[in-house]
């Protein structure tokens, strides 16, 4: 594919098509061009800025002036803690923080200069020059599970080929108006939902805040595509199956072209009851936040429930053993994925022995992540190498398959399965459910029974705990070091 040079071709030519839309506040390109642009013009000497990153039109303005510039953007998540807003600010040092007016920034942010965002501002001069295709262009912080966050640096070239990768796989063009509620301080919201909408040259609708009822209205208004995570999903299944179903929704998703969901896997029950509704299928890529985009059900491919399809375009993939061997393909050919290609960071800021752990003596990026393939190359994620693989009785098993058939059962509403000690197995496996009527709970024989029964009898639960609800984080990932604890 001819990539663009330029990270927004469609800004250059200051039209007045709509390009951002937040709530009832709207830009279109030429205005973009402009509030960017003279943004832009006061950051060339900044060595990093830092971007107030909540879900408003400032924070798009502001990310988008900053890769204008060539200057890198350090997204700050609100919601962050101040211990650990601290170490990123520490750990990122940037020059000043970007902030909309009026918004109140903590502590941890005092000994930064500020400039607010004027969404507003113009006439635009010339647009700079922009930098080369490795310059960095964000450095997003990790969840810090296993100590403290790592600030991945995003080149531009990724943000370009996985962007592009999309373009083709979605067959994504300047057409498509795309409607989201996500974050705007990760890969998912920020990268996908902001920068791939403006870099196609189509315009966005975000909602601000998640509701079933502004799915319908912008997708009813002429909304033609649809970002969520696997909650979201869930309360759209649950709206179209209550009572008689919500016939604006599901007439709104009828009519929308493609339905993705990411950041976690979206459990099989809730893709049924939306295909069901609306005769439209959900689709699942797969994605983090060193790599971008690695796999995708493509637009023009067979949805396949379970799945997060395909390698993308210029994304190359293998599914290794312990060893760093590949293994095969089938449902017990379970090993880690690790990928290479132009989608990948450059380096976790400050930390050249993580870095270099992260990457194989051959150049592949060691994700984490465990899979199987399917035959014909679709990727199916059965959980997390550090918390999701489990060594029971000489088998390999993914908690997240396990997942999906517990979720399958009627009596769970909720489900995440882990491993725990056991001296006869090595690990025995553990299902922490959420039933759908706490006073008829399944037991762990009817559970057990029905896993093995889509499985194998070896990944059947053993043990089952009920909770009335299960630890998640703003992307709907379980997190399942809580649930240990």
């Amino acid at each position: 594919m001819n990539a663009p040079t330029a990270l927004f071709p469609a800004l250059a030519e200051r039209s007045s098509r709509p390009a951002l839309r937040f709530g009832d506040r709207t830009l279109s390109y030429a205005e973009l061009a402009a509030s960017a642009g003279s943004l832009a013009a006061t950051l060339g000497t900044a060595r990093r800025v830092a971007v107030w990153a909540t879900p408003t039109l400032e924070t798009a303005v502001a990310v988008v002036a900053a890769l204008l510039a060539g200057v890198p953007a350090v997204p700050l998540n609100p919601r962050t803690g101040d211990r650990e807003l601290a170490h990123v600010v520490a750990d990122s040092a940037p020059s000043l923080v970007l902030a909309a007016a009026g918004d109140e920034l903590p502590a941890a942010l005092d000994g930064l200069p500020r400039v607010d965002i004027d969404a507003t501002a113009g006439p635009a001069g010339a647009p700079p020059v922009e930098p080369g295709p490795g310059h960095p262009a964000l450095i997003v912080y990790t969840s810090g599970t296993t100590g403290p966050p790592k600030g991945a640096v995003l080149p531009r070239r990724a943000l370009t080929s996985t962007l592009d990768a999309l373009r083709d796989a979605w067959e994504w063009d300047a057409d498509d108006v795309l409607v989201h509620a996500l974050p705007l301080f990760h890969v998912h919201g920020l990268i996908l939902g902001i920068i791939g909408p403006l870099r196609r040259g189509g315009s966005v609708r975000h909602l601000g805040r998640f509701s079933t009822e502004g799915v319908a209205r912008e997708l009813n208004a002429g909304a033609t595509m649809l970002f969520g995570v696997p909650t979201m999903y869930h309360r759209i299944a649950e709206a179209l199956s209550e009572g008689h179903g919500d016939a604006a929704l599901a007439r709104a998703l009828s009519g929308a072209r493609l339905l993705v969901s990411g950041s976690a896997a979206l459990p099989a029950r809730d893709h049924e009851r939306i295909a069901e509704a609306t005769g439209r299928t959900v689709i699942e890529r797969y994605g983090m936040t060193e790599t971008l985009m690695n796999t995708s059900v493509r637009a023009d491919g067979e949805p396949r429930a379970g799945t997060v399809g395909v390698p993308l375009h210029g994304v190359e993939l293998r599914v290794v053993d312990e060893e760093g061997r590949p293994v095969g393909t089938g449902p017990d050919a379970v090993g880690e994925i690790q990928v290479r290609g132009p989608n990948l960071f450059t380096e976790y800021l400050n930390r050249p022995e993580a870095t270099a752990e992260a990457f194989s003596e051959d150049g592949w990026f060691r994700t984490g992540d465990m899979a199987v393939r399917d035959p014909d190359g679709y990727v199916r994620i059965v959980g997390r190498k550090a918390t999701d693989l489990i060594k029971s009785g000489g088998y390999k098993i993914g908690a997240g398959e396990i997942e999906n058939a517990l979720m399958e059962h009627p009596g769970v509403r909720d489900a995440a399965v882990t491993g725990e000690p056991d001296a006869d197995l090595g690990q025995r496996i553990v299902a922490w459910i959420v039933p759908e009527d706490a006073q008829h709970r399944p037991d762990v024989t009817e559970l057990a029974d029905h896993v093995a029964a889509r499985l194998a009898p070896h990944k059947r639960p053993r043990t089952v705990r009920y909770m009335s609800e299960l630890p998640r984080n703003d992307l709907g990932k379980i997190m399942k070091r809580a649930l240990r604890a």
